[in-house]
């Protein structure tokens, strides 16, 4: 479970560039054009191609409810000075018994190639593993999309394999390689961005 710090929609992050926010319904329509298009959501495990409109708010509510129980931390990506575009999504969710969580994201196609998406899950990675007590994050990628590969990599992702994985929304099988933080390798690399601490800080009170 995450933290109650991460369960009311007031929470958000922001990166040099970026805006991370709990999703709304206003984000509908974009969630529909951008993870609808056929680029994006053939690269992902859960979007239909085409986006059913009617497919939108349902995610959305479902997000929100997931990350108001502590379940998951799923966030929209926004630029920095437009807070309400939504051009993106990232998240964490449960991947084992473990407590490991897995990393999910997808970016509209008109904003890849900036490094946006590297800058994104940095951040979650960052603030979920200082208050979250999650051992490591797991990652799947297609074998055809490097650059999800890279962003993974630029994160401090490992390299544990390559196997099949299914795609939930077609049921078909697909080549697929597999990665792993730990704890350990995300703190070694605590100097990758803005400096953050690696332990949980103390809150006193009048201090």
């Amino acid at each position: 479970m995450f933290p109650d710090l991460f369960r009311d929609d007031v929470f958000t992050l922001e990166t040099a560039r970026l805006f991370l926010r709990w999703p709304k319904l206003s984000d509908a329509a974009e969630i529909v054009l951008l993870a609808g298009d056929r680029r994006v959501a053939e690269m992902t495990s859960h979007v239909p191609h085409p986006y059913p409109p009617e497919a939108a708010p349902t995610f959305i509510l479902a997000a929100r409810d997931g990350n108001a129980n502590g379940a998951t931390l799923r966030l929209a990506i926004a630029p920095r000075k437009m807070p309400q575009k939504l051009i993106g999504m990232v998240g964490l969710e449960p991947a084992d018994e473990g407590g490991a969580r897995e990393l999910g994201y997808w970016l509209g196609m008109p904003y890849w190639g900036k490094g946006l998406m590297t800058e994104a899950a940095q951040a979650i990675l960052d603030v979920a593993f200082l208050y979250a007590d999650m051992p490591a994050v797991r990652a799947s990628v297609r074998v055809v999309n490097p650059a999800s590969r890279k962003v993974l990599e630029h994160c401090g992702f490992q390299f544990e394999g390559g196997g099949m994985v299914t795609r939930s929304v077609t049921g078909e099988n697909v080549t697929a390689d597999h990665y792993r933080l730990s704890r350990g390798t995300w703190a070694s690399l605590k100097g990758w961005r803005a400096p953050l601490p690696t332990e949980r800080p103390e809150f006193r009170e009048n201090a």
